[in-house]
């Protein structure tokens, strides 16, 4: 039997569950040449094994256990580890006897012994590939090749999607107050029927959205760790703070909240979500959004929320750590000083001796002792005074930055053309200051602030968070950060904004 999938063709997933006392499930599956079946479950966004059964007799598979196994969507899995279909499993359902033939396509034969909701069930899934198959044999019957076919495709699509919208209403009514009812509804989307019109003629697309942010949730139970145990749950929460939310960062810290404050404190799912969302916000690519990261680990992680989540304890230091890391780097933050030595007192300061130095405490001692001849030769980053600062975390070797700075000295170049006040401080990450200088010249940087951290006491790559160069950071002639970590071709642009901002003050 070819792989069966629960949902639609856009809609598919994962599974896990959890146990607690008695079950007995039978499996007759006709033409079965296994001698091991899997029995797994859906937990948020993975897929666990539950049992084994090792003993297969003429497709005759049994699962049987001492703990009651936790609501949820279960599935029969091959020996090739392929799925042969999902059945649910709740408070009412331990023991279950289920017979399909493994000849027949569609699982034409799939049924449950006794069980007429495990039916409405199977029933549901075979209405849904049934659905499935009809949409891959017509995009194959049109061979999609132009704007036309697609657009017969899309009202295919609509067609289909809306005979399951029909079929999953009439299903939620028949099941009410049941735990397969709550999966249906958890996959179904609420859309809105009937657009209105906006003063264009046009649907209104803000109304359209504003319904569906606001239904997104509607009768979904948070307070089971049950809601989670089916191929959707996980996917809709993703997409809800990846597509549905504004990804503005006090809006995404809302919403943050909001979903947190629905589950149990404690309970699996709140472990979960949490988990997921720090991680989320912590390696988020979009920029500002470590803002939602700091917020969760002051709001979760220093409280105590989020005790449990871990194995291991000591992943909460180092979130918390990482978060004060980045507190003072957050977007409309105040840049962090930096006292530099300029790229043209390399040799100076190497006759102090700090490179020679083999340890802090060494390099420590040399400061001391040079103190008030550094104290006149720093040159701050406060000190700059332009309109618009690129602050430029690189280094000569780097593959990366021999590919950026040269674009980033041709922008400086055509921006300074168009009159924009406009400095770049240049920072070397390394002390190797004879290369540095020689790409200054070889290159025309002389226009730049070439600096380096000669005297050991910034410790920039901690300071700014440069774990790989080159990082670029924009600030305004407040030394207020108003971009990080972005590419030299944003630049342009981001200035662009900057200035319209400086119009309206």
């Amino acid at each position: 039997m070819k792989r069966f999938f629960l949902a639609f063709v856009f809609c598919f997933s994962a599974i896990y569950a959890h146990s607690q006392s008695g079950y007995d499930i039978t499996i007759n599956l006709k033409n079965c040449n296994d001698t091991i079946a899997f029995l797994t479950f859906y937990q948020f966004d993975k897929t666990l094994i539950k049992d084994t059964c090792t003993s297969i007799k003429n497709g005759r598979i049994v699962f049987k256990g001492n703990s009651k196994l936790d609501k949820g969507i279960y599935t029969l899995v091959s020996q090739k580890k392929s799925i042969y279909f999902d059945f649910f499993i709740d408070d009412q359902n331990q023991k279950l006897e289920i017979n399909s033939d493994l000849s027949k396509n569609d699982l034409e034969e799939l049924s449950a012994v006794n069980y007429p909701l495990q039916n409405d069930f199977f029933n549901y899934v075979k209405f849904i590939n049934k659905q499935n198959k009809e949409f891959q044999e017509y995009r194959t019957s049109i061979n999609v090749k132009n704007k036309k076919d697609t657009l017969l495709l899309n009202e295919k699509q609509k067609v289909l999607d809306k005979r399951i919208q029909v079929y999953e209403k009439e299903f939620l009514e028949k099941n009410k107050a049941t735990y397969i009812a709550d999966v249906i509804n958890l996959k179904m989307e609420k859309v809105m029927q009937e657009i209105p019109k906006a003063s264009n003629g046009r649907p209104d697309s803000i109304v359209a959205y504003n319904y569906y942010k606001k239904h997104y949730w509607d009768d979904i139970d948070f307070k089971e760790d049950a809601t989670m145990r089916n191929p959707f749950f996980f996917s809709k929460l993703k997409k809800y703070f990846e597509s549905v939310i504004i990804s503005n960062p006090d809006s995404v810290k809302v919403e943050v909240d909001r979903i947190l404050d629905k589950p149990k404190p404690g309970s699996l799912l709140y472990k979960y979500m949490l988990a997921h969302l720090i991680y989320t916000y912590e390696t988020s690519k979009i920029m500002g959004l470590d803002k939602v990261f700091v917020h969760m680990s002051d709001q979760y992680f220093k409280t105590g929320k989020a005790v449990g989540i871990y194995d291991d304890d000591s992943v909460i230091n180092r979130i918390m750590k990482r978060a004060d890391l980045l507190r003072p780097l957050l977007i409309g933050a105040n840049a962090p000083d930096l006292s530099m030595i300029k790229a043209t007192d390399y040799d100076i300061v190497k006759k102090m001796g700090f490179e020679a130095a083999k340890n802090s405490e060494e390099a420590t001692k040399v400061y001391y002792a040079n103190e008030a001849i550094l104290n006149k030769m720093f040159n701050h980053l406060y000190s700059v005074t332009a309109d618009y600062i690129v602050l430029v975390f690189w280094d000569v070797d780097c593959g990366h930055c021999q590919k950026e700075i040269p674009k980033l000295i041709k922008l400086y170049n055509e921006l300074k053309l168009e009159k924009k006040d406009l400095k770049v401080y240049s920072v070397y990450t390394l002390h190797e200051g004879d290369k540095y200088l020689k790409y200054i010249a070889d290159n025309g940087l002389q226009d730049w602030i070439n600096v380096y951290d000669g005297a050991h006491i910034n410790n920039v790559t901690v300071k700014y968070d440069v774990y790989s160069t080159p990082v670029i950071y924009i600030l305004d002639k407040n030394k207020k950060i108003k971009a990080k970590r972005i590419g030299v071709e944003q630049i342009k642009d981001i200035i662009g904004e900057m200035e319209k901002e400086y119009m309206k003050k």
